[in-house]
């Protein structure tokens, strides 16, 4: 069984009935993410995905922020492209480049997992954070939740996923207006223009309905929920004649009609089908 406890400073992971639950546990620090969040991070979530511990990974947050951002110290505390020895302004420029796509990586393993991932936000969701969700299937949040594109009031502009992300989850002048100005975005506005879900008067109910809605997807045939993902993914990056293409030709390899049968053998006998899950990755010859 997975035990990141002895292997995690910022996160609590359990894995119980399916569900992977990974909870942000630095309440005291507002749950800033400091340089071990972006190494820990993909690393919980790669071998939940690859050793396929889980049919659905929950994110959630301690304390009264879900997350107060990045810790400015992953730029600054001379370990990082900040302190590389080197007074040439181009060798500094290529190797901050490839520092800013590691933090990127930290979140699209999100993304590229084949297991939905689902996060349940409570009160700031500032800068890097929004990054963070931006990147989750799907998005739930408290009365008391907000989001700040916190970067522009700190002279810079986001570069760990907001753009690329944010524009395809809510109208681009939301996306504008948030990211030129930095003000907050409350959680019932967030749920008006799609950012999130539903939003709950309390972080119990918010977490009961997102662990309820996880038990769901893991009751599914597992490999047409990553198939799901998989298409939603490539629907969302391309053209509508390309992901019609493409799901045609998924279906072709992965079109699976003993699933079905157990699905629909269930249903008829009032019960719970039982779907073999998804197999592990070979991540070495």
């Amino acid at each position: 069984m997975f035990d990141a406890d002895t292997t995690s400073t910022c996160f609590k992971v359990t894995i119980d009935s399916n569900i992977a639950h990974i909870q942000l546990n630095r309440p005291d620090a507002m749950n800033a993410m400091n340089r071990a969040f972006w190494n820990e991070l993909p690393g919980i979530v790669r071998e939940i995905d690859t050793k396929a511990l889980a049919r659905v990974i929950v994110i959630s947050s301690t304390g009264k922020h879900f997350s107060a951002g990045m810790d400015l110290a992953v730029f600054t505390d001379g370990e990082g492209v900040a302190g590389a020895p080197s007074n040439d302004p181009h060798l500094r420029g290529e190797a901050f480049r490839l520092h800013v796509k590691h933090l990127q990586d930290t979140f699209s393993c999100l993304d590229e997992a084949r297991i939905p991932v689902l996060v349940a936000i409570q009160g700031g969701c500032i800068g890097g954070a929004v990054d963070f969700v931006s990147a989750c299937d799907i998005r739930w949040a408290t009365r008391d939740a907000f989001f700040c594109i916190q970067e522009i009031n700190l002279g810079m502009t986001a570069d760990v996923g907001t753009f690329p992300r944010l524009c395809k989850l809510i109208p681009e002048g939301w996306m504008r207006e948030l990211a030129y100005t930095g003000r907050r975005l409350p959680a019932e506005r967030a749920r008006e223009i799609g950012l999130v879900n539903e939003v709950f008067d309390t972080h119990d109910a918010l977490m009961a309905h997102v662990m309820e809605t996880a038990r769901e997807i893991a009751s599914k045939a597992p490999l047409a929920v990553a198939g799901s993902k998989v298409m939603a993914n490539y629907a969302r990056d391309h053209s509508i004649r390309d992901g019609l293409d493409y799901i045609a030709t998924w279906q072709a390899g992965m079109f699976a009609p003993p699933h079905m049968m157990q699905a629909f053998q269930a249903k008829a006998q009032g019960g719970a089908a039982q779907f073999e899950g998804l197999l592990p990755l070979k991540t070495s010859m």
